[in-house]
């Protein structure tokens, strides 16, 4: 080691060396950059020729073994840490590792972005009640808001600013709690920092926006959990276990119904209604319920081969589609079909799944049984109501942040049912 001179190799020359790092190794006295390298070797070449660094590479170990390289930035996918600083360290390098999360290996240390009326009780209190889980901090635009919920819910951090939460160094995990116009910023800016994300419903403001969210997951090797939730409530896991045993046969057809008046009370209410502004949840009451329910479609019977649909505004009471119809054929040889009405006389929130044997009929969001039949039987079976409804799906993530299990819902899956949504209500893909 020259002590007058440390000569950088960046191992993983990719977007987080840019602007943030790169630079400024030829910026500090005693530093120099001298070699890149990335695995496709054009794109390794064009970064060093855009930043004046003499040498690149496709290969990390020969960026390792260069005699002029004597220290080694690892700026790679977390993935990739642990073998580059190793082989750095046994070449005799110093090393610098890329932040990823501050990790305490037993612990997920919480920050919510937007801590309004849906995690009052759905989800912020059973941040606290998982194991291995905490609430440390709340993000709210209105500070006095989140002066007060952090007061209420016992947590000691609150922000205005997004940016101050995701750099607290105390925090080691996002929930993005935001209305759907705002989770790609949030999401893509926690993912950049290296602190994987959990992200409410639907999972963007539309399919484009969805797949730039996987792609920055992608990117990174950050996780991201999509919030829909009700696939780990009891209800839902036993319905997906009768279905598995052919408690009903093979299935033939679903038949939803999810009719409700104007201004119900199923739907969740908050200071201003923007549900109903297209702009800020992406299409009206069908993008906000919709996606437990096709998720849950999903999640029984696997990928869509097939989606169409009809939207309209039926009443004219607001500026967003309150009528949708939809079908989706199914890999596993099912037809799906779901009427969605938000202005209708009468309230129906009903599914019904129809098998060569027999059929079971549960609601999505109402707090009823479910009723199966089969060869002139019927059985109901009941459930305890849940106080916080995401708390089975908040400990399945916290116990793939961990490292524990594997992921509840994928980025890919809530792309899946975006692109239904976005189908079904006529916007494209």
């Amino acid at each position: 080691m020259n002590t007058d001179q440390i000569s950088w190799g960046i191992i993983g020359c990719g977007d987080v060396t840019e602007v943030k790092s790169g630079p400024a190794f030829n910026k500090v006295p005693g530093s120099s950059l001298v070699a890149v390298m990335r695995r496709n070797e054009d794109k390794a070449k064009d970064y060093a020729r855009r930043h004046g660094v003499g040498k690149w590479y496709s290969d990390a170990e020969q960026l390792i073994n260069d005699p002029e390289v004597n220290a080694i930035y690892v700026a790679t996918p977390p993935a990739n840490h642990e073998e580059y600083a190793i082989r750095a360290m046994r070449a005799g390098k110093q090393e610098d590792v890329e932040k990823h999360v501050a990790m305490n290996t037993d612990q997920i240390r919480w920050g919510i972005i937007g801590c309004g009326d849906v995690t009052e009780v759905k989800s912020g209190p059973a941040f606290n009640k998982v194991p291995g889980s905490s609430l440390v901090a709340v993000m709210r635009r209105n500070e006095d808001k989140a002066k007060d919920y952090a007061r209420r819910h016992g947590v000691g951090k609150w922000y205005s600013d997004a940016e101050q939460l995701i750099n607290d160094p105390q925090v080691n995990a996002i929930y993005v709690a935001t209305p759907p116009a705002n989770h790609e910023e949030y999401a893509i800016r926690a993912m950049r920092a290296g602190k994987p994300v959990y992200v409410e419903k639907p999972v963007a403001l539309n399919t484009a926006a969805a797949e730039r969210i996987k792609r920055v997951s992608e990117e990174t090797g950050t996780k991201i959990t999509v919030a829909h939730y009700r696939r780990q409530q009891p209800l839902f896991l036993k319905i997906k276990e009768l279905l598995a045993q052919k408690a009903i046969g093979d299935v033939r057809f679903i038949d939803m119904k999810m009719w409700q008046q104007h201004q119900s009370k199923i739907i969740a209410q908050t200071e201003t209604n923007w549900r109903i502004d297209p702009a800020i949840s992406g299409g009206g009451l069908f993008y906000d319920l919709a996606p437990h329910q096709l998720d849950l479609m999903l999640y029984f019977f696997g990928n869509p081969i097939r989606v169409s649909g009809v939207s309209f505004n039926a009443a004219q009471l607001y500026n967003a589609d309150d009528t949708t119809a939809g079908q989706v054929l199914f890999e596993t040889n099912c037809l799906f079909n779901g009427t969605w009405c938000f202005t209708s006389y009468e309230r129906e929130d009903r599914c019904e799944i129809i098998g060569s044997e027999g059929k079971m009929s549960f609601s999505i969001f109402d707090h009823n049984p479910l009723i199966l039949e089969r060869e002139g039987t019927v059985t109901s079976l009941e459930f305890d109501k849940l106080q916080h409804v995401q708390q089975p799906m908040i400990e399945k993530v916290v116990q793939y942040f961990l490292g524990h299990s594997a992921n509840p819902c994928s980025i890919e899956e809530g792309l899946q049912v975006m692109k239904i949504i976005d189908t079904m209500a006529g916007t494209g893909v």
